[in-house]
């Protein structure tokens, strides 16, 4: 499975890429200018788009989801054509992220304006990033469309189906992949029992039909999410930057590292060239 961080601090993907662990990046317009806005407050005055530039520099090599901001079919084709122009040149990773439903009421006319989006900019060949998957469905047809990634949003979902049990919970809470039961009736989502679930329905009827789509979570709060969804068989999973520090920490591997220390050889180390 492949691991993209999602942030826009330019200091968290470099730090990253210099590591060697990550495989791309995603963000969105507001986490780019909150970045942004920072730096001006330390005295920086980078302008967006060459912190923009910036980031698709240091991820070379490795896809950046950029994201458009219009909500009709026009205006989303118009953005990503121009998003991919001006930037793909840069570092040759740009992807245009767009809603797989851009309307904001149900059954509205414009519900079909994502997908074809999604259709006019991939016979153009830009690679899109459909985001807002709540449902397989919703990945069938973005995969159809011929998107390159599906977006499907695990910790969303899961608060989602929480709120449908009426469970008390916090942001930061785990929910079970298995998903659960309240009066002995397994709550779900038109179907989706889980965020990991979601991920898995996407990953299953994908594979089957042997669209060439990769399934990419998101949405991902918690070290066990990331567990989840690759056991899930999701491509890729992007996760925020400090996650990256607990996916590495458990309490044994640093007792251990305690007595190993401890347990030094001299003998042993001065074959390796170690003085104390």
């Amino acid at each position: 499975m492949k691991l993209f961080v999602d942030t826009a601090e330019l200091e968290e993907i470099q730090a990253l890429y210099a590591i060697g662990i990550v495989d791309g990046v995603t963000t969105n317009p507001s986490l780019i200018k909150k970045a942004v806005d920072r730096r001006k407050k330390h005295g920086d005055s980078t302008k967006i788009e060459t912190y923009i530039k910036k980031i698709l520099k240091t991820a070379k090599g490795t896809p950046v989801s950029l994201e458009v901001t219009k909500t009709e079919y026009a205006g989303m084709v118009d953005e990503g054509v121009r998003l991919y122009k001006k930037f793909n040149p840069v570092a040759r990773n740009v992807y245009v992220k767009i809603p797989v439903n851009p309307a904001m009421k149900k059954n509205d006319v414009t519900c079909f304006d994502g997908i074809r989006a999604i259709k006019t900019l991939a016979k153009k060949n830009i690679p899109v990033n459909c985001t807002l998957i709540f449902t397989p469905e919703q990945a069938l047809l973005a995969a159809k469309a011929g998107a390159a990634f599906v977006s499907p949003f695990l910790g969303r979902e899961n608060d989602f189906i929480r709120k449908k049990g009426r469970w008390f919970f916090k942001k930061e809470d785990y929910y079970p992949s298995r998903g659960r039961s309240k009066d002995g009736k397994l709550v779900t989502d038109q179907g989706v029992s889980s965020g990991a679930n979601l991920v898995n329905q996407c990953v299953t009827i994908l594979k089957k039909y042997n669209l060439k789509t990769q399934v990419l979570a998101a949405s991902i709060r918690s070290t066990q999410d990331v567990l989840d969804v690759a056991l899930a068989g999701s491509d890729i999973a992007t996760i925020p930057y400090n996650l990256f520090k607990e996916l590495l920490t458990h309490q044994k591997t640093i007792e251990g590292m305690k007595t190993f220390t401890k347990d030094i050889v001299p003998e042993y180390a001065k074959l390796l060239g170690v003085t104390k």
